[in-house]
């Protein structure tokens, strides 16, 4: 099942080539009462949600794909983590350009951590990048997202995968400079998740999907998540040991070689293998 808000948060179950309008499943969910964390309510309520969205996808009004202006599948995350230098060729590609990606951070991921991006930076495709500064150079990285779906903390890496909600496409979109990680990847706009949300009973295996970006037509990146340093398990594992992970919280699982440029006026093409495809302006 493939879920989205689209449109004015509109709740879209995407079939094929069309959104079906499932909002109607929504008058089913609980209302949270200040000032409750219980991470986004889409995804903490989800599975008391399913069956109503499953019968109502039969009479739903439809749009076609197309037509349907696509937000973050996830509305309230409490965290956007990522994980930094987590493919051996991006790795590469940064320590052989230390006048660009700087020399601040360096060695095993272990060693330098996750990172956070603000949650005021979450945009849908549809919304677009707003490049903030645009004399400064700003580079494109495409990423699987990782959306938890239920509360954990300290989790074991056997059981890590069982706390995945789905998965989306995200782009982990970054200005170079001296400045924190944090602080240059939480810009407004600065972090993409979408089209929608492919349920995780969807892709058997995470761990060995194909993506590419390209720019303006042009392939930039390429890989597949099974060049990862650090799998999907150690990173939920790893980051539940620091922080609560709540349902809705998003790991951005890493980038590799290929980042480039972006300016006003690009488009880039997102595609992850089994999760699906998407357009995002730069403006």
């Amino acid at each position: 099942m493939k879920l989205c808000w689209f449109d004015d948060y509109r709740l879209g179950l995407v079939q094929g080539e069309f959104v079906l309008d499932v909002s109607a499943a929504l008058d089913g969910m609980p209302r949270d009462a200040y000032p409750a964390l219980s991470g986004d309510p889409l995804i903490t309520h989800l599975d008391r949600l399913l069956p109503a969205i499953a019968e109502l996808a039969g009479s739903a009004a439809t749009i076609p794909v197309s037509e349907a202006r696509f937000l973050s599948p996830v509305a309230r995350p409490t965290k956007i983590i990522g994980t930094p230098a987590n493919y051996v060729q991006h790795v590469e590609e940064a320590a052989s350009a230390a006048e660009v990606f700087t020399t601040r951070y360096s060695g095993p991921i272990m060693e330098q951590g996750l990172f956070l991006k603000a949650i005021s930076s979450l945009v849908g495709p549809s919304q677009g990048i707003s490049l903030r500064f645009p004399e400064r150079l700003t580079h494109h990285e495409m990423e699987l997202g990782v959306v938890i779906g239920k509360q954990g903390s300290n989790i074991p890496e056997s059981e890590a995968l069982e706390y995945i909600a789905g998965y989306t496409i995200a782009l982990d979109i970054t200005v170079r400079g001296p400045e924190d990680r944090s602080f240059r990847k939480s810009i407004d706009s600065y972090a993409v998740l979408g089209p929608w949300l492919v349920l995780a009973d969807e892709i058997s295996d995470p761990g060995n999907l194909a993506f590419s970006l390209s720019v303006n037509g042009e392939i930039r990146q390429a890989s597949n998540t099974r060049y990862m340093i650090l799998d999907i398990a150690t990173q939920i594992a790893w980051a539940s040991r620091f922080y609560t992970l709540w349902p809705g919280d998003t790991i951005m699982t890493g980038t590799c070689e290929g980042v480039g440029r972006i300016a006003p006026g690009d488009v880039l093409h997102c595609w992850i293998e089994h999760v699906g495809a998407t357009e995002v302006q730069v403006r």
